[in-house]
């Protein structure tokens, strides 16, 4: 005979507070906590030298409270730099989501990629990565293809649609979308994460690099259709200016 528990009336109110109360591990508020100070360890002593104990002090939790929502302190920094990377990069690729101009197009994803990966914020994440990459290898290959590789993988369903339009004519888009982030960085990238630089590129030096790494790029893969194209709006755009005038 299985003995059956008799049924006990719950009460309303302790029921709701019950159900609205985070379960183990699922506090935003606490987990944003722990991140937070995780983040300034980090920052203060780089991730070889920081440990658990670091964080805990500077986020204010105990070592059982900060064990259930991350493992170890991989987990942490890798929930760390996904919070960053969300944060940062948010949106930035709905630019190519434009199709009524190639050139300007590019040139105005090019800029905000060139802002985004020389930002102080960007800069310190890399390095921090690259420093951890050699002992957890894993960990930088995770690093990547959860942000590098996916951007470049939009450049190049944005590269492939320009194509089908008759506008470019790549071989190898793979690598022509690796060359395109190359010329709009051009040196700025290894000039800040080897801190050559000190401060991040001014807007007037990263128009400047991405206009010209457009510009080289498109007489590389522009087609005729793409130079026609861009004849008549540059006719449009003086028929209006002459209108307006």
């Amino acid at each position: 005979m299985i003995d059956t528990l008799p049924d006990v009336e719950i009460d309303p109110c302790e029921e709701v507070l019950r159900r609205g109360r985070p379960a183990a591990g699922q506090d935003p508020v606490k987990r944003s906590q722990i991140i937070d100070g995780a983040r300034r360890v980090f920052i203060d002593k780089g991730f070889e030298a920081a440990s658990m104990n670091d964080i805990t002090r500077e986020a204010g939790v105990s070592k059982g409270t900060i064990y259930v929502y991350f493992a170890n302190k991989e987990e942490l920094f890798e929930a760390l730099i996904e919070e960053e990377r969300g944060t940062i990069f948010k949106n930035m690729y709905d630019v190519l989501e434009r199709t009524d101009n190639l050139r300007e197009t590019l040139v105005k994803f090019g800029k905000v990629l060139s802002v985004k990966i020389t930002s102080a914020k960007v800069i310190q994440a890399q390095r921090t990565v690259i420093g951890a990459s050699d002992r957890i290898p894993d960990m930088g290959a995770r690093f990547y293809e959860r942000g590098p590789k996916r951007g470049h993988d939009k450049i190049v369903e944005f590269l492939d649609a320009a194509i089908e339009r008759g506008l470019l004519e790549i071989d190898d888009v793979d690598l022509a979308a690796y060359q395109f982030t190359e010329l709009c960085l051009a040196g700025l990238f290894r000039q800040c994460i080897f801190a050559y630089r000190t401060k991040a590129p001014s807007q007037d030096e990263i128009d400047h690099i991405v206009r010209s790494g457009v510009d080289m790029f498109l007489k590389s893969y522009g087609t005729e259709m793409l130079a026609e194209e861009e004849s008549h709006q540059m006719i449009a755009l003086e028929a209006k200016a002459s209108v307006e005038a």
